[in-house]
């Protein structure tokens, strides 16, 4: 199997060494918008580099993983589709609803497969969640609560392009809310805060961010996240139920510290960042996509399961810019005459 990875920046060199070393893969072709990187990449894993995209698709391949920038995946994934290629693509598909809602319908047409880089799904922690509230260990679900912390905010440049802080980084809470409770988001209620770095709000976004969430049980659900953790590197989920409650994320290396005199010790190594603490679960989703490529599994995360996290994340745009709730009803699901 040949896989062209579009892309080779943090995640997509660490999508190309798990490519690399899958027995299941003989070769890559590595592109990226500066060549030199790719060609970097490629000398070190004894793989090819292409001098740009169109060579990826000229040369031929059987899948491709696209890790660019998020405004280059839409046109990706479209052109992936119409050569009939497999396609797995770091979340979000797009920016915006309309172009998300295009390129599914491209992928529809042409009858491929696009998988998405919703990565926690394939964590031990969040499927054991997942696993406790199926089988009812937990009673009724009365509460949940989610969070994802960063360490220290992304380069300053970057902001602009990230779509916020509701589209690019709780969108994975999103995703797991929906995933391991199995229920849709009925509402939202959504607010934020630009305090702290000024490049914030020149970005027009916020630093930290909160949301009150009613599932479709009724069910309701606080998520919050934030750019500057201090601590360290921070995503949990809460779930409580009748019966039990259930945490994931909660481990030695937790940034946490107690003020009880009987409470557990500060951890001596503090996650830093998503790609060591969801390392294994990042492989895991690549060799879930080989599987099927290979046609040995179905899609475990498709577009549709990106489309509902992503307009999640735009009523909460909405919400915290309008200072109202928003139901999930206002978020079209389908091309309409305005996205035409």
């Amino acid at each position: 199997m040949r896989i062209g990875v579009i892309g080779t920046g943090r995640i997509g060199t660490l999508h190309a060494r798990t490519l690399s070393r899958h027995r299941e893969v003989g070769s890559l072709i590595l592109a990226d918008a500066e060549p030199a990187r790719a060609r970097t990449l490629a000398h070190r894993l004894g793989e090819t580099a292409a001098p740009g995209v169109d060579e990826i698709f000229r040369w031929g391949v059987d899948a491709v993983v696209i890790a660019t920038a998020t405004s280059a995946h839409a046109e990706l994934i479209g052109r992936a589709a119409r050569s009939g290629l497999p396609v797995f693509c770091e979340k979000p598909i797009a920016l915006d609803l309309p172009g998300t809602l295009r390129a599914l319908a491209e992928v529809e047409a042409a009858g491929t497969v696009l998988q998405m880089g919703f990565q926690r799904r394939f964590d031990a922690g969040y499927a054991g969640a997942r696993e406790a509230v199926a089988a009812g260990r937990l009673g009724r679900l009365h509460t949940v609560r989610a969070m994802t912390c960063d360490q220290s905010p992304p380069p300053e440049g970057w902001l602009p392009l990230s779509g916020g802080l509701f589209r690019d980084m709780l969108i994975h809470d999103f995703d797991m809310l929906r995933w391991v409770t199995g229920r849709e988001v009925a509402d939202v209620y959504a607010t934020g805060s630009d305090a702290g770095p000024a490049m914030f709000r020149e970005a027009g976004d916020v630093g930290t961010g909160a949301a009150l969430l009613t599932l479709d049980d009724g069910t309701p659900a606080a998520v919050t996240a934030t750019r500057l953790n201090g601590a360290g590197y921070d995503v949990r989920m809460e779930l409580a139920g009748e019966r039990d409650t259930v945490v994931v994320g909660l481990d030695d290396r937790t940034p946490l510290a107690s003020t009880e005199p009987t409470g557990p010790p500060p951890a001596d190594k503090p996650w830093t960042g998503f790609l060591e603490r969801f390392g294994p679960a990042y492989e895991a989703e690549l060799n879930a996509f080989v599987r099927v490529v290979r046609g040995e599994r179905a899609n475990p995360c498709d577009g549709g399961e990106a489309l509902r996290a992503l307009r999640i994340a735009e009523a909460c745009e909405i919400s915290r810019r309008e200072r109202r709730p928003v139901p999930l009803a206002e978020i079209p699901d389908r091309e309409g005459p305005s996205y035409g």
